[in-house]
């Protein structure tokens, strides 16, 4: 077993799952404190119609992922500032609208072969080199803005007038959270897939609110748990030869019932 974690496909797999974790806990974070779940379930379905793009255009599968979440979130920011539908139904909407509409492109694609299968479960073992470099790329960006921006999204989180009223730049923040989360999620489907890529966002995120007691805390708490998360994963997976993506999750769903029975034990002693 322990050579078996030296080789050089787990380490790979490891980083990535890291640089992942340290993106998707603190945006984490902020989408359980919006209660915007279904944010993140459009922003990973949308995954997959820019994995059907990218196959029919011959681009870049990660780069074509990030480029129709992105403009997925431009287009949901416009609407939802118009508030003519509740922002859940819109979310909703574009959330499955985006899914079906991959399904059928691939469909057309009749003659692409894709593992449809590790795309949308994760295929975390078989990261490369070059996606490395996306996945860290990409984790550094969404936490220098995630740094720059934090006491304004913190702000427009409790109440977004009351920020725009003392002068802050919410709207600026608010589009470029938006953005972070296109990225994280191109990142992520490489490591637990479309289907599961909310849980890594959410999940890490209510584990650590169980203990932490600061804002800053629970950001950092979700980091580390995700990345926890991830390397208990990859090495059950190793270990039972279980799939790795809904291991990383299984992972993570262990650690917040854990957090979450200490937490009422304790409230009851």
């Amino acid at each position: 077993m322990l050579e078996l974690l030296s080789q050089d496909f787990v380490i790979r797999a490891g980083v990535a799952g890291i640089g992942v974790a340290c993106a998707a806990g603190p945006l984490g974070c902020l989408i359980v404190w919006r209660r915007m779940s279904y944010f993140g379930d459009a922003m990973a379905h949308s995954a997959l119609l820019g994995i059907a793009l990218g196959l029919w255009l011959g681009l870049d599968l990660i780069g074509s992922v990030a480029a129709v979440g992105i403009a997925l979130a431009a287009f949901l920011a416009v609407l939802m500032r118009q508030r003519l539908v509740a922002p859940d139904t819109l979310l909703g909407i574009f959330s499955h609208g985006a899914l079906a509409s991959g399904l059928i492109v691939l469909g057309f694609l009749g003659t692409v072969r894709i593992d449809l299968h590790g795309w949308l479960f994760g295929d975390i073992l078989a990261v490369a080199d070059s996606e490395l470099w996306w996945i860290w790329g990409g984790a550094v960006a969404v936490v220098v803005c995630l740094l720059a921006l934090w006491r304004v999204l913190l702000a427009a989180t409790v109440n977004s007038e009351l920020a725009r009223a003392e002068g802050m730049p919410v709207s600026l923040a608010e589009g470029a959270f938006m953005l972070m989360m296109a990225l994280t999620v191109a990142a992520a489907i490489k490591v637990v897939g479309v289907v599961l890529t909310t849980a890594l966002l959410i999940i890490p995120a209510a584990a650590a609110r169980q203990w932490a007691r600061t804002p800053e805390s629970m950001a950092l708490s979700a980091a580390l748990i995700g990345a926890l998360s991830v390397l208990i994963g990859v090495g059950s997976s190793l270990q039972w030869d279980s799939p790795a993506g809904p291991s990383i999750v299984v992972s993570c769903v262990v650690i917040f019932l854990s957090a979450f029975t200490g937490r009422l034990l304790l409230r009851r002693a």
